[in-house]
């Protein structure tokens, strides 16, 4: 089973070059939970991906096992 999630690689920080400062370990936002197989769960993360705009956070899909 796997959890598919989003989450910001940046942070605002206006001490840091260009104002961002890494934060891989930002909160979690569950975009769907319990699926089935790794295959369907990076289609769903890579179907995210496509569709939404990272933007200056840069917000972007993931999963992990559950």
């Amino acid at each position: 089973m796997y959890n598919v999630y989003t989450r910001n690689w940046w942070k605002p920080n206006p001490k840091w070059p260009n104002g961002l400062e890494p934060n891989a370990g930002g909160r979690r936002y569950y975009v769907a939970k319990g699926v089935a197989t790794e295959s369907e769960a990076r289609s769903i993360a890579q179907e995210y991906n496509r569709n939404h705009n990272p933007g200056k956070l840069s917000r972007k899909a993931e999963f992990e096992n559950a």
